[in-house]
């Protein structure tokens, strides 16, 4: 579902170091890139934050755990490192009959969890996200719109909670008093049609535009992505990459 998330960071050494922890349980330790500017696990990397972009602040994210032993190693690997718990390992059956999670939280309060269901996708790789959003309505209506560019498929949609799903994962808008923060979601398309596609319809109706479609070869040859903020001001990106 994700082609990656991100996020900006206080101490770059500090997140790295928890995450290394973490994800280690999981089969993925050990960085898949890492610079002084990025430190990337497949689809989740970490940036240091800068005055223009901060830190980001109460996300929930959810790796995916081969068993509901991984999830209980995960937890038990990042409290004996001395991470604060944020919720112990567990049936969790309010999110699903068969789901099994444990939480803790990163050096900027982060929630990270490790969690197992029957339809959990390949470890260690992002399965969920929680945001939280000062108006629901108002986020599940930016995402409606760019839905069929993103690859998005609406799921549960109440007054405290809109769902989104997709090839292997899924995304939950949350209300909340103080919404997450300084999150970067980038979705994968197939052609660069479709990033097209998805910046004209999401800036024709007033979404704020963060960065026109384009080639950014800072990433690598061939990175086709545009970009637009949520009603929260959170960056959402829609990438093909181009790898002829």
């Amino acid at each position: 579902m994700f082609d990656h998330v991100a996020l900006r960071v206080a101490d770059l050494g500090a997140s790295r170091r928890f995450y290394e922890t973490v994800l280690a349980t999981l089969g993925i330790g050990s960085p898949t890139h890492a610079d002084d500017e990025v430190v990337e696990w497949h689809d989740f990397d970490l940036s240091p934050a800068t005055a223009e972009k901060p830190v980001t602040r109460r996300l929930h994210i959810g790796f995916g755990a081969p068993s509901r032993g991984h999830v209980d190693a995960f937890w038990e690997a990042g409290t004996r490192a001395g991470y604060a718990d944020d919720g112990a390992p567990g049936p969790r059956p309010e999110y699903g009959p068969d789901y099994y999670g444990g939480f803790l939280l990163d050096p900027d309060g982060n929630s990270a969890e490790a969690v197992h269901h029957d339809d959990v996708g390949p470890p260690g790789h992002v399965d969920h996200l929680w945001i939280r959003v000062a108006d629901v309505a108002a986020a599940r209506a930016f995402y409606l719109t760019i839905a069929p560019y993103a690859g998005l498929r609406p799921g549960t949609d109440e007054p405290e909670r809109a769902q989104f799903t997709g090839a292997g994962g899924s995304f939950s808008l949350v209300a909340g008093d103080e919404p997450t923060e300084h999150v970067h979601i980038a979705f994968p398309a197939p052609d660069l049609t479709t990033v097209e596609a998805f910046h004209r319809a999401a800036t024709e109706v007033g979404y704020a535009d963060n960065g026109a479609p384009g080639e950014r070869p800072q990433y690598h040859p061939g990175y086709h992505g545009a970009f637009v903020l949520d009603p929260d001001g959170n960056n959402v990106e829609v990438v093909f990459h181009d790898r002829r």
